[in-house]
């Protein structure tokens, strides 16, 4: 009985080795997911998706815009935070792209790293939503849940 118990579980984990084929972790191959950017970097941003299609392998991206979290020269920290819980309340969310400078991006990290929602932070919208694509486009990104 001991060597047909052995047999099933191998057999089992076998047949949990082909889940999922033909999707990348768990996400159908044309599923929409959601860049969410810090304002002032978002129209780059668009701009920058708009040149890829709106494309990255066999993901649509789409780019949210955020408010900004700047007066001036201050920081909104309250802002900051709801931008970030904005991004962790969306099952599509892959990406946070800003804030704009590294002193904002780090009142947002622990929100975002919790949910599992990578950030790149970004001089440029542009160079941000490129660095996105490109992850996603080599599997070092992968979309939250199944989509």
């Amino acid at each position: 009985m001991p060597k047909l118990t052995a047999a099933f579980a191998m057999l089992a984990a076998i047949a949990g080795l082909g889940v999922g084929c033909g999707e990348s972790s768990g996400v159908a191959a044309g599923a929409t997911v959601t860049a969410y950017v810090a304002g002032p970097l978002c129209a780059e941003a668009k701009r920058e998706l708009a040149k890829h299609g709106a494309e990255a392998g066999d993901l649509h991206v789409r780019a949210v815009c955020l408010p900004s979290t700047e007066v001036g020269k201050q920081l909104k920290l309250a802002q900051i935070g709801a931008n970030a819980r904005r991004a962790t309340e969306d099952a599509s969310s892959i990406a946070y792209i800003g804030e704009p400078t590294r002193a904002a991006s780090r009142f947002g990290e622990t929100i975002l790293e919790e949910a599992g929602i990578s950030q790149y932070p970004a001089v440029s919208g542009a160079s941000g939503m490129r660095e996105l694509l490109k992850a996603l486009e080599d599997g070092r990104v992968s979309p939250r849940g199944n989509l």
